[in-house]
């Protein structure tokens, strides 16, 4: 948990207490749009949160799950963007879900944070039917997958089976409610194979490093009761080229918008 140190005082001398860094950074997203304390060490959010936010298509007055949402950058990332959600996150991690407060606090949003399992929510959240619910579900599969030395790390890689996480998180929307996910293209078929029969019209679009290499991340959606056939789009290049020939960044022009401006990233029409 953060803890508070004195740092400074006040006009009459009283100890302020400021929330302690340590062991911290602190991140721009979005171009600066968003700041995210988070470890040096540990899960760190970097691109893939981002991406998730993006092709979100949430409108003003809608509610929003983040399902296992660390220290926040999906929620906050889709918040910036899109004025006026409810948005709340769960995290099995206090440390995390207290970042994540913090993180909200920073931003100027509101985040309302639920500490728990996803095998096992909170009363309150089990009550909640929400119209979207986001999701960066565990990278590894723990029987085959590498274990990471760090704890926080591994939780967040690992965490519970996707047969349990998609059941979980499908369970909190509302009917016709849209869950939007991003997960490494090799779990692709467990997750498609853990996904509820009540979830339809499902899209995936793969990500693609550069041109020419197989896709390692994948967007996916599905709505509540959606009943349009399976689409599959062409993949987005992250990068653009063949390969890294200089300095710098070599984004592609679409997810260079996405990352310093806070564009959106809608799934493609058709």
């Amino acid at each position: 948990m953060l803890r508070c140190v004195t740092t400074d005082l006040n006009p009459l001398n009283e100890p302020v207490k400021k929330p302690a860094t340590e062991g911290l950074t602190c991140d721009a997203f979005l171009g600066g749009l968003v700041h995210l304390w988070q470890p040096k060490k540990g899960y760190r959010a970097g691109v893939d949160p981002v991406l998730l936010a993006a092709s979100v298509d949430a409108v003003a007055g809608q509610s929003v799950l983040d399902v296992g949402c660390g220290a926040g950058a999906a929620a906050l990332c889709l918040g910036r963007r899109v004025s006026g959600l409810e948005l709340h996150g769960l995290e099995i991690q206090p440390f995390y879900a207290e970042l994540a407060a913090r993180n909200a606090a920073v931003n100027d949003l509101k985040l309302t944070l639920h500490e728990g399992d996803i095998s096992a929510m909170p009363e309150a959240l089990k009550a909640r039917r929400f119209d979207h619910v986001i999701t960066n579900p565990p990278y590894y599969n723990r029987v085959s997958g590498p274990k990471s030395g760090n704890v926080s790390r591994e939780t967040a890689r690992a965490g519970a089976s996707l047969d349990v996480w998609m059941e979980a998180a499908a369970r909190r929307l509302a009917p016709k409610g849209q869950m939007t996910i991003i997960c490494r293209t090799e779990r692709m078929p467990e997750l498609l194979g853990a996904m509820p029969s009540y979830l339809g019209s499902v899209e995936l679009w793969p990500l693609i490093p550069r041109a020419g290499r197989g896709s390692e991340l994948a967007l996916l959606k599905a709505r509540h009761g959606g009943r349009t056939p399976f689409k599959l789009h062409d993949g987005l290049c992250v990068h653009e080229g063949h390969r890294h020939l200089r300095d710098g960044e070599s984004y592609s022009k679409t997810i260079a918008s996405v990352l310093r401006h806070g564009a959106a990233l809608p799934f493609p029409k058709g």
